[in-house]
């Protein structure tokens, strides 16, 4: 498979949600649980349970989560641990096994049902994946935020065939999204992305527009394009160098983030190929030995 960019990678997973059913979670019905999740599976987890009480852990801080809550945990006042992990590996199967050490009923949410997590989490929600380069995981995530919102996948292609960036959209050495502050779950999944597909070579970040007034911008150069999502930017960014998106009235979730994610693959499209120039040496070499495994990471990430 073709190591396409992120907007395709949108295009895609939009086309195939638009023929293949979502699981009907309900999320609601999980009581004050942990939610654990590693890079934007994290993210993820803010996303399903923002408007609900949850305590929020990756693969950093989990341990010390269990030890700071150990009197809730022991009072059974937090019952439930839910995880979150596309692959069903890596840091997911220690995470499981320590919530089921502190006697938590677990759920997992994945795309790999036959994984080494799934045979051992108490409950499993599976999702539909498609192909994808390795750390896209576009149609994975996506699929379970719209079984939150219950956007139309069609819908949203749609308004992102209508959406068009500057002339000069290539020339910019420098993007920053400002998204309404009711996405701010949203921003760190863009900012992930930026760091994974240009690393140093080339800077994308994204704010609310609440943490936008915090000394973000106190440079301003036109080299830098400040794109608002759903916003009126008046203050960020140099005058000459801003464009705002006019989202619909009832965007949600899985829409910010498809449009963010767009853009992004759109940068890439005018950029060098950085991430298509070092993803197989990371897969081969050091990524899986920063786990200590020796068995290479897939370039691209079979669907199911």
């Amino acid at each position: 498979m073709k190591l396409i960019n992120l907007n395709q990678a949108v295009y895609n997973a939009l086309k195939f949600f638009s023929k293949n059913k979502l699981p009907q979670a309900q999320f609601k019905k999980i009581q004050f649980p942990l939610v654990v999740g590693s890079g934007n599976a994290y993210n993820t987890g803010t996303i399903l349970f923002a408007k609900q009480p949850a305590i929020f852990a990756d693969e950093s801080n989990f341990k010390a989560i269990l030890k700071k809550y150990h009197a809730l945990l022991k009072k059974r006042v937090i019952k439930e641990a839910v995880i979150i992990s596309a692959s069903g590996e890596k840091d997911s199967v220690w995470e499981l096994e320590a919530a089921q050490k502190h006697k938590l009923k677990t759920t997992l949410l994945t795309c790999s049902p036959d994984s080494s997590a799934a045979k051992i989490a108490g409950k499993v929600i599976s999702y539909r994946k498609l192909s994808e380069p390795y750390t896209y995981n576009t149609s994975t995530y996506l699929g379970m935020i719209l079984s939150l919102t219950k956007e139309s996948p069609e819908k949203i292609l749609s308004f992102l065939k209508t959406v068009k960036l500057p002339r000069n959209f290539r020339n910019y050495t420098s993007y920053t999204f400002v998204l309404p502050d009711q996405f701010i779950e949203i921003c760190d999944m863009l900012n992930i992305k930026g760091r994974e597909l240009f690393g140093p070579h080339l800077q994308v970040r994204a704010y609310s527009e609440g943490h936008s007034r915090h000394a973000k911008f106190v440079h301003r150069d036109r080299n830098e394009l400040v794109i608002g999502l759903g916003v009126k930017n008046k203050y960020f960014g140099d005058s000459k160098s801003r464009v705002d998106i006019k989202t619909p009235k009832n965007a949600d979730f899985g829409l910010i983030l498809c449009l963010g994610y767009s853009i992004i693959g759109q940068i890439q499209e005018v950029k060098p190929p950085y991430f298509q120039k070092n993803i197989k040496k990371f897969c081969q070499d050091y990524g899986p030995k920063a786990y200590s495994h020796s068995k290479p990471f897939e370039v691209i990430v079979e669907g199911n």
